[in-house]
Formats: C-alpha cells, structure tokens, sequence
C-alpha cells in the first residue's frame, strides 16, 4: 500500500466554507490541547478549542483564529467545523484588546458564570496573540 503525501482540509462555518484545499500538514487546538496532523494519520474526531489554526501548504503556511467546534480527520480528508474562522492577519488587534478587558471585567456569581468567563478569555486571549500577524 503507498502511503499518502498530502491531505485535504476542509474547513467549514455556518456562513460558508472557507477552505478546501490540499495541504502537507497542519496543526490546531482541541479542547484539551494541540493535534498536528500528517498524512497517514489514524481516523479521530473530536471537540475543537479556541486559538490558531495553522496550515502547512506547498506554497507557504497560513494562520486562522479559529473558535470552537468539530474535527473530524477519516482518510486523508480533515474536516473543521467551527463557529468562526478569521485570516490572522485580519484580526483587529485593538478590538481583541477591548475584547480581553470585557472578559476581564466580568464578575461571574455561579459555575456558569465562572466557565463563560474562561471561555471569553481563553478566546480574547488567543485573538490577541494572533491579531497582526
């Protein structure tokens, strides 16, 4: 059997679908931590997390924000569902920085609260790291 050099990536919002596309790797954030994918990888799927999506292609790499969702990786196809998905280098910096300090300033009263909270900042935070690039 001869193994595969490179994978599709299919990367989907409930607007549009952004990409789809042939790419050598990639690399993003689940719930609980990174994945980079290969070609060969094993079947998976699972919760995606907040933060940079970034593509390895022949013609260079690209970086996204992406914000929660699905994976799901089944041969050589890699599908992302997510509920946001922006260009790096379109993310407004400042915006992201008033984002960080409204969820900064949020005053949470029960465990809901407390997890809305760290999921404005873990969000805030990670668009704030990408915003410029």
């Amino acid at each position: 059997m001869i193994a595969a050099t490179e994978i599709r990536l299919v990367l989907v919002t409930p607007e549009t679908t952004l990409l789809d596309q042939p790419v050598k790797g990639l690399r993003f954030p689940l719930f609980d931590g990174q994945i980079g994918v290969l070609p060969g990888r094993a079947p998976l799927v699972g919760r995606l997390g907040s933060g940079a999506l970034k593509i390895d292609t022949d013609s260079g790499s690209e970086t996204y924000f992406i914000d929660g969702g699905f994976a799901q990786i089944k041969g050589t196809v890699v599908t992302l569902l997510t509920n946001k998905a922006i260009l790096a280098s379109e993310i407004d910096a400042s915006a992201a920085e008033t984002d960080l300090q409204a969820a900064l300033a949020l005053v949470p009263t029960d465990d809901a609260g407390f997890a809305e909270k760290d999921q404005a900042l873990a969000r805030s935070r990670a668009m704030k790291n990408l915003g410029g690039r």
